[in-house]
């Protein structure tokens, strides 16, 4: 079964508060209290040891405040129509990777930014392949195929992107954990608009396909017997093909070119954590949903090779 992600109960937590420690203390001489049954309370309540690993992915506009006052108003809804069209895309074209999510889902682990934000997905694969999708959206739109008159008013976009696989969870219907600190700090880090993902993320990968490079050759079957893949999916739906896996891999289409790299390190808190920089080459096919017969084949680069340090 699926793990969810688990949530901190904000009254349960006040409970102990109330029978282990006092709300307000105005004693003449000021005592430091011993703090160590609330402690052992808190830690048996929050169990953090069990608390997941999921994947999220940072999607940023670059240089959000370098556009006209007039078009930072539009930004918001120019980045959530690409995101809205690019749920879309991911569950028409991956209908087994994507088979446990609805747009609802997606749209409600999604912590919005305004000109990005994060998006909270079950592992690296489901974050790399929304990552993907949107950047042949967000190339569409920049040549000027999706929204042209918009495009001519606000203009180019570019887009940074971080993935982390790390500890998540809910409290106050709110997403927080490691997960999506670092990969705050490491898009705030980047100034080259690359996409840089963490150790986790790439140790996964190492685990479940040999390696980030092995994307390239990656049947869908393959990705069928990851084991995340492999427990309860619904193995029906690999009749319906995937957009960039196919049953033998030519490398002319779907992911052509996959490369990474590592660039440096940075810390959090006590922890110091690997950042490398992965470049990926994709072609995808784009049909307009207004009218069918009308199709684009589009390549684009997620990320760059620029491997200045971070």
């Amino acid at each position: 079964m699926k793990k969810q992600i688990k949530i901190l109960n904000h009254d349960c937590i006040k409970r102990i508060l109330d029978r282990e420690d006092k709300r307000v203390v105005f004693d003449k001489t000021n005592m430091i209290p011993d703090h160590h049954e609330l402690l052992e309370e808190l830690k048996k309540m929050v169990g953090y040891e069990k608390i997941i690993r999921k994947s999220v992915l940072g999607l940023d506009i670059y240089q959000y405040s370098s556009y006209g006052e007039f078009e930072q108003t539009l930004i918001p809804f120019l980045f959530k129509t690409i995101f809205e069209a690019n749920i879309r895309l991911c569950l028409t074209n991956h209908r087994f990777i994507f088979q446990k999510y609805t747009p609802d889902q997606i749209r409600n682990r999604f912590i919005s930014t305004g000109d990005g934000g994060y998006a909270i997905f079950d592992n690296p694969l489901h974050s790399l392949l929304f990552a993907c999708n949107f950047a042949v959206i967000l190339r569409a739109y920049n040549a000027y195929h999706f929204y042209p008159r918009l495009r001519r008013i606000i203009g180019p976009v570019n887009m940074r992107y971080a993935i982390t696989h790390d500890k998540i969870y809910n409290y106050d219907h709110n997403f927080y954990g490691r997960a999506i600190i670092n990969n705050a700090r490491i898009l705030m880090k980047d100034n080259l608009n690359r996409c840089l993902i963490d150790e986790h993320a790439h140790s996964w990968f190492t685990t479940n396909l040999d390696g980030v490079e092995n994307l390239q050759i990656a049947t869908l079957e393959d990705i069928a017997n990851i084991y995340e893949f492999n427990r309860d999916y619904d193995r029906s739906l690999l009749e319906h093909g995937d957009e960039l896996f196919e049953n033998e891999p030519s490398r002319r289409y779907g992911i052509i070119n996959s490369d990474i790299l590592k660039i440096g390190m940075i810390t959090s808190k006590e922890a110091a954590i690997s950042v490398y920089n992965l470049h990926m080459q994709v072609t995808v096919k784009l049909v307009n949903d207004d009218d069918p017969n009308q199709t684009r084949l589009i390549t684009v680069s997620l990320g760059n090779l620029n491997t200045t340090g971070i």
